[in-house]
């Protein structure tokens, strides 16, 4: 018993180290001061260039075949010579056995691809299951990883199973990055938000995400403001730089643009790059095409 005590206490005092008591009215009326003074200024081509270079091009469709994958992918490689005067999306997410359909596929550099596993997207499987699929995505080429966090463990206060888990799916991940998902809609609180932001960089996520899309609600402002700030107090406690990444429900650019202003007034400058920073979207290309070309464009 004294055992498992001090196996809490681990993560306990880990939590400690920060104020997570933070109260949810406090951080909507934060959120909507911020986007409210700075939003406008950063409605600029610059910055919706800045944007779509950001994008982890997604689909995770029950419809998705070995044929609809490829012509996704080939999209990617027709877009340089498309739009020569853009830079590319920054991933290609897919399910994980469509990874090497990717990596045979994908002829562009400096286009990661992407796999979500563990379970996604309800993380509910065997933790022998979840390191199987993480090691198979990446030996077929997976260069990131997305997981969900044990969103029942962490509810019911069991943050130990949550944090081991993480931390063996880091190891499966090999020098592939692991992007931890909070799935922040089904966390309910502000508080909770920081907590699994917290643990789950203490477990090894080199970014944490809001949300898998398949959950409703999905990325919210108020999440990402919550999210940002853990990451701004971890990386001051420990010199670590961990990334973020809105996902779900980013329907218009200017939902982008208000996520990209509270990674910029809350992490700074040196976040603004997109090794730190990611946008989890199927539809959002298009629309910031057509935003920046002035005219609709469908392309992907």
């Amino acid at each position: 018993m004294e055992e498992n005590n001090l196996k809490d206490n681990k993560y306990l005092a880990t939590l400690a180290k920060y104020n997570t008591d933070l109260k949810d009215a406090d951080i909507a009326t934060r959120v909507a001061e911020l986007t409210e003074q700075n939003v406008p200024g950063n409605n600029t081509e610059e910055v919706k260039k800045f944007l779509f270079n950001c994008i982890d091009l997604t689909t995770l469709n029950s419809t998705d075949s070995d044929e609809s994958v490829m012509r996704f992918t080939e999209k990617v490689n027709e877009f340089d010579n498309a739009f020569p005067d853009l830079k590319n999306v920054a991933a290609i997410c897919v399910y994980p056995n469509f990874a090497a359909i990717v990596k045979n596929t994908l002829q562009v550099d400096g286009v990661n691809i992407a796999c979500v596993s563990a379970g996604f997207p309800s993380s509910q499987t065997f933790i022998e299951v979840k390191i199987a699929e993480t090691s198979l995505a990446v030996a077929d080429g997976a260069d990131e990883i997305d997981i969900v966090i044990s969103v029942g463990k962490f509810l019911s206060g069991d943050y130990e199973t949550m944090c081991d888990e993480i931390e063996e799916l880091k190891e499966a991940c090999k020098e592939s990055h692991l992007k931890v998902i909070l799935e922040t809609g089904a966390l309910k609180s502000a508080a909770n938000i920081k907590k699994a932001s917290l643990l789950s960089m203490y477990a090894g996520a080199d970014f944490i995400k809001t949300s898998t899309g398949k959950q409703q609600p999905a990325a919210t402002p108020e999440a990402a403001y919550v999210m940002c700030e853990a990451i701004r107090d971890y990386y001051e406690k420990t010199g670590r730089k961990v990334g973020f990444k809105p996902a779900g429900g980013i329907n218009t650019v200017h939902d982008a643009i208000v996520y990209y202003t509270i990674v910029k007034e809350v992490l700074g400058e040196e976040w603004l790059t997109n090794k730190l920073f990611r946008l989890g979207t199927s539809r959002l290309a298009n629309l910031l095409l057509s935003d920046i070309k002035g005219e609709e464009i469908k392309f992907f």
